[in-house]
């Protein structure tokens, strides 16, 4: 979340004047899922320098909601359980949409990121961020996606996101590890255990996540579609966890 990490669920988080009370931007993350293996492994990748927000960490592939993904033509939608929470805790601004739009954008990133196509046949539409999908004559897949967090950055950060994170596992999207590859925007991209987060520069707020995921999985291994989402955010001074 931000680039100093977010507090601990429960301590008090003290703002300061240094940027403006930022409007949380829409983001989506992808967390992937190999279990091919006798332990769960996920993909991280190393932010750039050049980045100013969280240079350096090893962060999820993801990135921003793009006006443009709310109109981006899908092979196979969200499944309902997974849109009904997405819209749970939203404004009215929030439509089915929009919501769709987020899995949209996370799929976007992540092929932008890590050169991972989660896709199905189809049409995008005329949209430049898609070439990669339209010459294939694929479009985002979005029926495997679980939702399973949600964080918004702290005030007075230098970029505020309203992220959501979802997960999917790699057999289910007929995709190999070996299938990612580095880029500008991600580097070093890593599958990791649970038991390596802790040799890892990772955002306190992804680390958090990753901890929730272990305890569903360790219960769950299929990752039930509908199942409550741990939501992070600050309210009142004080970093704070519900659930949707």
């Amino acid at each position: 979340m931000a680039r100093d990490q977010a507090p601990r669920v429960g301590t008090r988080y003290i703002t300061s004047n240094e940027h403006p009370l930022l409007r949380p931007k829409d983001a989506a993350s992808i967390i992937l899922l190999d279990r091919a293996g006798p332990d769960i492994r996920f993909l991280v990748g190393k932010r750039a320098r050049a980045h100013t927000f969280m240079p350096n960490f090893y962060v999820f592939p993801g990135g921003r909601r793009d006006r443009a993904d709310s109109r981006v033509g899908v092979a196979k939608p969200l499944k309902e359980p997974v849109i009904q929470r997405l819209m749970a805790r939203t404004d009215r601004t929030m439509t089915t949409a929009r919501a769709q739009a987020l899995a949209v954008a996370a799929i976007r990133e992540t092929f932008e990121e890590a050169g991972l196509v989660i896709a199905g046949d189809g049409k995008v539409g005329l949209h430049s961020d898609w070439t990669g999908f339209s010459e294939r004559g694929l479009a985002p897949d979005l029926s495997a996606l679980r939702y399973v967090a949600r964080a918004i950055t702290p005030p007075r950060q230098s970029r505020r996101f309203d992220t959501r994170f979802f997960a999917c596992f790699l057999d289910e999207i007929g995709a190999d590890p070996k299938d990612v590859s580095d880029s500008e925007e991600l580097q070093d991209l890593t599958w990791i255990g649970f038991a390596d987060v802790d040799q890892m520069q990772l955002p306190r707020i992804t680390r958090t996540i990753i901890d929730d995921l272990q305890n569903v999985l360790g219960s769950e291994t299929e990752l039930p579609y509908g199942q409550p989402v741990p939501f992070y955010y600050v309210k009142h001074g004080t970093f704070v966890r519900d659930i949707i």
